[in-house]
């Protein structure tokens, strides 16, 4: 499973799936409200649009939660997308 990342209306999240290891592909969401908060976005800026923009840290942050026992689907927090201190 590769589809293109979509706006999810009635959930009002972006749904999409993060490559796990070349064949594996692991579902995920995150609201439109996580990336606003997080990215500092304006109330009416494209969810698809910030998402593209930071696509990098927001499959980062996936990894991250499955690596911690999240299961699939993965649903993302504005808090998930902090990475750890080291």
């Amino acid at each position: 499973m590769s589809d293109a990342p979509y706006f999810h209306d009635a959930s009002g999240s972006i749904r999409f799936w993060v490559n796990m290891e070349g064949t594996q592909f692991v579902s995920a969401s995150i609201g439109r409200e996580a990336l606003r908060y997080h990215f500092r976005t304006t109330e009416n800026a494209d969810p698809l649009e910030t998402f593209s923009h930071h696509v990098e840290e927001i499959e980062a942050a996936v990894r991250r939660r499955l690596l911690q026992g999240a299961m699939e689907p993965v649903m993302l927090r504005e808090n998930d997308l902090h990475a750890p201190a080291l």
